[in-house]
């Protein structure tokens, strides 16, 4: 039986462990494979633990989806980041600003539990509306958040894919959705 809970601070390798194998196949096609093969468990637990993601504290909040005590997935939502910046936040618009899940778990309700769970986190702290950014790219996550009633607002950016040798990042376009959320 799978089961939300928040994040705790002994979690950072288990959510790395999901947010690689979600970057490595949901990625593959659109990013280069130099960049998805690189990724490293160990790195981005690290960076985790570093931003304190599992810190009460901090202005985003990540949630876990768990079967048999084993991280299948997560949602980090919280303020919309201005320019995509943890640094300036926007308080008048919620955001989920990542949702990854193991790709053996895709299509099996996780991913929509978790935007679920994320929706009613982001309702609770009184946004009613709320955002997201997906690569343009991704025609996965694009059709999912447009069954869940996001759509794209009309903004874009460009996600900078770092490339090694000291080459130019690839640059990746990204369309914003947004959506409503119920007062409950």
């Amino acid at each position: 039986m799978r089961t939300i809970r928040r994040e705790e601070p002994d979690d950072a390798e288990a959510v790395a462990r999901v947010h690689v194998r979600g970057w490595q196949a949901g990625y593959a096609g659109i990013m280069p494979a130099e960049v998805l093969d690189r990724l490293s468990v160990a790195a981005w637990a690290q960076r985790r633990r570093d931003t304190g993601t599992a810190d009460p504290a901090n202005p985003f909040t990540t949630l876990l989806a768990e079967v048999d005590g084993t991280v299948t997935g997560f949602a980090t939502f919280g303020p919309y980041r201005i320019n995509q910046s943890r640094a300036e936040l926007d308080g008048t618009w919620g955001e989920v600003v990542g949702l990854y899940v193991d790709p053996a778990h895709w299509g099996d309700g996780t991913s929509t539990d978790l935007l679920a769970a994320a929706r009613a986190g982001l309702t609770g702290r009184g946004w009613t509306s709320y955002r997201v950014w997906v690569l343009a790219a991704n025609g996965r996550a694009r059709r999912f958040y447009a069954r869940a009633g996001l759509s794209p607002d009309g903004e874009k950016s460009t996600y900078p894919v770092p490339l090694a040798g000291g080459r130019p990042p690839l640059p990746l376009a990204e369309l914003r959705y947004a959506g409503r959320l119920d007062p409950g």
